[in-house]
């Protein structure tokens, strides 16, 4: 599965690419299969593995058949940045002009790879719940002991991905000139909806003329 990346919104930084997976971790991870792939959606948190690579860490559910399917397959985690609609009555000469989408999303290939034992799935589920609860008092952690313990860890296929490539689509108005990249970024910077307001703030920091 390979992403349509024109010249123009193509992204090697291995920073920006970083920042996307770390910012956006919710992924859309897809394997081969027949008569259709699977599809799970599910966090996924970038980590340097024992060796030095750089891996994705993340669990299914033990029922899910993906964990079944996916052993040592080569796999794509999508990362969805944010996005918006864009008008060309934003652009200085909207005639003849059409509507698009900008969009910042992140590919990355690898293989599946098991984590059989307990210890090891206990690292992942704490890793997860430290990112997403945070360190604020009261924060909730797994603290369950004995069979109940055992038997949610029993519960859940916990994985890692050995990235083999990341692939970087930043689609923010870099083919436009200057002044309508900065009449879009304004746009999206007043609109109403969230996403509208963070793809302003990527193009500001990736595709920002000044």
């Amino acid at each position: 599965m390979a992403l349509y990346v024109p010249k123009a919104f193509a992204i090697d930084d291995q920073d920006a690419l970083d920042h996307l997976i770390d910012e956006h971790p919710f992924a859309t991870l897809v394997t081969p299969s027949s008569p259709e792939p699977f599809v799970s959606h599910l966090p996924l948190l970038r980590r340097t593995g024992e060796d030095g690579k750089p891996v994705l860490i993340g669990h299914f559910a033990g029922a899910n058949p993906h964990a079944q399917h996916a052993t040592g397959i080569a796999s794509i985690a999508i990362f969805h940045g944010p996005h918006a609609y864009v008008s060309p009555t934003w652009y200085a000469e909207p005639a003849q002009q059409v509507p698009t989408w900008n969009v910042a999303t992140v590919h990355v290939h690898g293989r599946l790879e098991f984590l059989p034992s307990p210890a090891d799935a206990e690292g992942v589920l704490a890793a997860l719940v430290e990112r997403f609860e945070g360190s604020a008092d009261g924060a909730w952690r797994f603290s369950m002991q004995g069979r109940q313990r055992d038997a949610l860890v029993a519960g859940i296929a916990a994985f890692r991905i050995v990235i083999e490539r990341v692939t970087g689509k930043f689609k923010l108005s870099q083919n436009r000139t200057p002044v309508d990249r900065r009449r879009v970024i304004e746009a999206l910077a007043a609109g109403e909806h969230a996403d509208d307001r963070a793809t302003a703030a990527w193009m500001r920091r990736f595709a920002d003329p000044d």
